[in-house]
């Protein structure tokens, strides 16, 4: 089963690549598109640009795509390179401390390609464990003229997991968002493998499209309540339209999978469903912006075997439209919800989120989760020492959909919003500080939760804090030597859990790896 998974998904990847070599025309230009992978520990570094006082730009839809014209390019281009000169330096320490392995440039188009290991040693006290982490991947891109690009990357991985995140991974089967695991056995080292791909192409300067197997996050927070990384990556078709100078509309529809929904002989592998996601993010001013979602997700069959395919009102572009929703009796699961920003001093933004879920339920009619925090750039006056503080809360039975469990808000059963799903109240911190090319950073949790229990929420509490200290190789691919320390305290009454662990390691890429819930 798993293994049809992945044929399928590398035969999407095949079939991005193909299309692009075929259609686009290379143009005469030195001009780039950048497409840059959400990594709140590198995002984090635009700060200062991305919410400044004297701009109105758009920061809540990510990944960015990131053009000469953008604002943040300067500071951009500036943390992906060395400031040293490299002229007279050897080949073997260009590649390894400034440069892409493979680097092409020319006037009609660009083309990188990086090895990215994730190598990593660890020790978890209380369990007298070792862990690792063995991860040889990849990274590449292209841009053509100044309106299209491609980025791919792709990850072999094995390791042997502390006791709460494999414990994680023996009950749902995956490794956090990543990919299936293929041997969930807390005896045996986990095994797994993904690929992304991403092509994009700019009609007009108004206007892009991008086709492939991605993410998306849509928030201003380190969490979102609306659509974040958290979950595995997924086939979509992504719409992008600036109107005019203030509102930014997104579109993007979404090819999902539920692998505990019953299976039929007539269907590939998993169940899978659709998904509809639009966006519209309206600045204001320069201080204020206002966003609004709407959700869609849709069985592609119910559960006698029927399928109904993709409805073609699903396309429709306009929010909030009741035309969205397709006649007849299918489960379609509706979410819509809000999202703003407010600048209140130079470097310091508030920002929340508020999404309701319209799915019934017969234990709890106001389904709803909101969130508040705020973040800033130099505080205390320190360049580059960046902060966020941020509460989350969801009610009970939020983002689920008890009398059709496959139209849950998730992909291959994890939480396209939140990790900890619904029924929680979180409180989080983290501080970022860097220096020449060292990067420091600290992060607190706090989090109130119910587990199941035999039909009962079972009340549980979760400590987490965790402190880093990373020595930047190669901005090009993040590579970078870290070192980090951990704590982390699950209780309830029936159970006490506690880890303590540091961990080693050489590691690169741009991606977010979750593991504080």
């Amino acid at each position: 089963m798993k293994d049809i998974y992945l044929t399928k998904n590398k035969g999407l990847i095949s079939f991005v690549l193909l299309f692009a070599f075929i259609l686009i025309k290379p143009e005469q230009s030195n001009a780039q598109l950048i497409y840059q992978p959400y990594s709140y520990q590198f995002y984090q570094k635009l700060n200062k640009n991305v919410y400044s006082a004297e701009e109105n730009s758009h920061t809540a839809l990510k990944p960015y795509l990131i053009s000469d014209s953008s604002a943040m390019r300067p500071l951009h281009d500036s943390l992906m390179n060395s400031p040293a000169s490299t002229v007279h330096r050897s080949w073997v320490h260009r590649k390894l401390f400034d440069e892409h392995l493979v680097d092409v440039r020319n006037k009609e188009y660009t083309f990188y390609l990086d090895f990215l290991p994730d190598f990593q040693l660890g020790r978890e006290f209380n369990g007298s464990k070792t862990t690792w982490l063995n991860t040889r991947g990849y990274q590449a891109g292209i841009t053509i003229g100044q309106k299209f690009f491609i980025y791919t990357s792709g990850f072999e991985n094995q390791a042997q997991f502390s006791n709460y995140e494999l414990n994680y991974t023996t009950r749902t089967g995956m490794v956090p968002g990543q990919a299936y695991s293929k041997d969930p056995s807390p005896s045996k080292a986990i095994d797994w493998s993904y690929v992304t791909a991403l092509m994009g192409y700019s009609i007009n300067k108004s206007i892009t499209v991008e086709l492939g197997q991605d993410k998306t996050f849509i928030g201003d927070g380190y969490r979102s309540l609306l659509l974040s990384d958290f979950a595995a990556p997924y086939p979509l078709l992504r719409l992008k339209a600036n109107l005019g100078k203030k509102v930014q509309y997104m579109a993007m529809w979404a090819y999902m999978q539920d692998q505990h929904a019953t299976e039929f002989n007539s269907f590939y592998n998993n169940r899978r469903k659709w998904g509809a996601f639009h966006y519209v993010d309206w600045t204001i001013n320069k201080n204020a912006s206002l966003g609004f979602f709407n959700a869609l997700v849709a069985e592609e069959a119910n559960d006698q075997g029927k399928g109904h395919g993709f409805d073609l009102n699903y396309i429709n572009p306009i929010l909030f439209s009741s035309a969205l929703r397709p006649s007849g009796t299918t489960p379609d699961h509706t979410l819509i919800g809000f999202n703003g920003k407010y600048k209140v001093l130079k470097n310091t933004t508030v920002y929340g989120q508020l999404i309701f879920d319209q799915a019934p339920s017969q234990t709890n009619k106001n389904k709803n989760a909101w969130q508040l925090g705020f973040r800033g750039a130099d505080l205390f006056k320190v360049n580059r020492l960046n902060y966020l503080v941020e509460y989350n809360t969801a009610t009970p039975n939020t983002y689920t959909y008890s009398a059709h469990p496959i139209v849950n808000y998730s992909q291959l059963s994890e939480s396209l919003a939140h990790p900890l799903g619904s029924d929680f109240r979180e409180w989080l911190s983290i501080i970022n500080y860097s220096i020449n090319k060292f990067d420091f950073q600290g992060q607190l949790n706090y989090a109130r939760y119910g587990i199941d229990q035999s039909g009962q929420r079972l009340a549980t509490s979760m400590r987490f804090a965790e402190g880093k200290v990373a020595y930047l190789l190669n901005p090009k691919y993040n590579l970078r030597l870290e070192v980090s320390g951990l704590l982390r305290q699950e209780k309830n009454s029936l159970t006490d859990t506690k880890t303590a662990m540091i961990t080693f390691g050489l590691r690169s890429s741009f991606r977010n790896l979750y593991h504080d819930f």
